[in-house]
């Protein structure tokens, strides 16, 4: 992997370095101060990914990737923002310009250059060896299965569902076209902000299911998210609160460092918000999410596992399909990472694969819900 660091604090530079050296083989690691001068540098020479400091002088982030995305430079940007609105709102338009992912910068106020390389670790580490992976994984194309009796839908939805899993067959197969939930449930991560808006592009109201998100997202950064859904879809999105009801045609969003569950309350459900113990290393998780509205509306869930690395969501399909509910999964070829989505396709737990945009098609049967 080849990998350039931007940002104009010799000291974040020096503890990405460090970071990456001491954990991940590179082939080569270069540094700039600012976006004017990693421009330069990429015409010089070719690199696999970029960590982009949003705050430089000369040439800012927002303004490198204007820059990277109009020359058509083929290159993976993670971007560290600060944890803050203007941080998270910076974040928000640098998805739309391509990047991949977001890490929370430290402020450095009230942390030692040790405690910041950690966080450097915790949160950059695993993005960058999730993308080095993909990039050296050779990727084959699936069988596609034949299919008789299909709902009209189908025509457009592609139906690839790869063979040899070795728990295919411990799961009741359904056809999502013809699946009606009464909740929709999504999980994502790294690539997740930019696969919810293709996913989301195509809902209107009235939608007649409460939708749930998890993605992976430091705090802040995921209230932003939640506005920026609302916009797309002109429906109410919110960070989850907890306590709250869970309301139809609304959609909710997992608050960042916190697990969104639910709870049984009536004839209803209740948003259960938690900071328990982190499960796959992420809170929120998925799991949480899928293992807790499997377990309130068994036969009732249609679940979506976008882009994203580490395994989060599989053991939350298992028990989705456990209750006869509905798994679709995004496929190799239009994630940024096949971490989630293949420990899911791994354990066969899921219905179907497709497309990023087949997902999409779905997901606007789905929000008529039940019939």
């Amino acid at each position: 992997m080849r990998l350039l660091i931007v940002d104009d604090s010799v000291v974040f530079r020096s503890q990405i370095r460090t970071a990456v050296e001491s954990s991940i083989a590179v082939n080569s690691i270069g540094t700039a101060a600012n976006g004017k001068i990693a421009l330069q540098k990429l015409q010089q020479e070719s690199y696999d990914v970029m960590t982009l400091d949003m705050e430089m002088p000369e040439m800012n982030g927002m303004e490198t990737l204007k820059e990277i995305r109009s020359r058509g430079i083929p290159i993976k940007v993670v971007v560290f923002a600060a944890q803050n609105l203007r941080g998270a709102t910076s974040a928000m338009e640098a998805f739309k310009l391509g990047a991949i992912d977001v890490v929370s910068k430290p402020d450095g106020s009230n942390e030692s250059f040790d405690m910041a390389l950690q966080h450097v670790r915790d949160q950059l580490l695993p993005i960058l060896k999730e993308v080095h992976q993909k990039s050296v994984k050779a990727q084959p194309k699936a069988p596609i299965a034949g299919s008789s009796d299909r709902h009209p839908v189908a025509d457009e939805v592609s139906t690839q569902v790869p063979s040899g899993n070795a728990e295919t067959s411990n799961y009741r197969k359904v056809l999502v076209e013809t699946f009606r939930p009464k909740i929709v449930v999504v999980g994502s991560s790294t690539g997740g902000p930019n696969a919810l808006e293709t996913l989301f592009t195509g809902i209107r109201a009235p939608v007649t299911v409460p939708i749930l998100i998890v993605q992976h997202m430091p705090p802040v950064f995921t209230a932003s998210l939640a506005a920026r859904l609302g916009a797309i879809t002109g429906l109410d999105s919110f960070e989850a609160k907890h306590g709250e009801p869970v309301v139809t045609g609304r959609i909710y969003v997992a608050p960042g460092d916190y697990h969104m569950g639910l709870l049984k309350s009536g004839d209803g459900l209740i948003i259960n918000l938690s900071q328990g113990e982190k499960r796959c290393n992420v809170r929120p998780a998925v799991d949480v999410l899928f293992e807790d509205v499997a377990k309130c509306m068994p036969n009732q869930v249609g679940a979506f596992v976008l882009t994203g690395m580490g395994e989060d969501g599989m053991l939350g399909c298992k028990a989705i399909k456990n209750a006869f509910g509905a798994v679709m999964i995004q496929d190799r070829e239009t994630s940024v990472v096949w971490g989630m989505p293949g420990a899911v396709h791994a354990a066969g737990a899921f219905d179907q694969m497709g497309s990023l945009q087949d997902c999409a098609r779905v997901l606007q049967v789905w929000s008529m819900g039940a019939r």
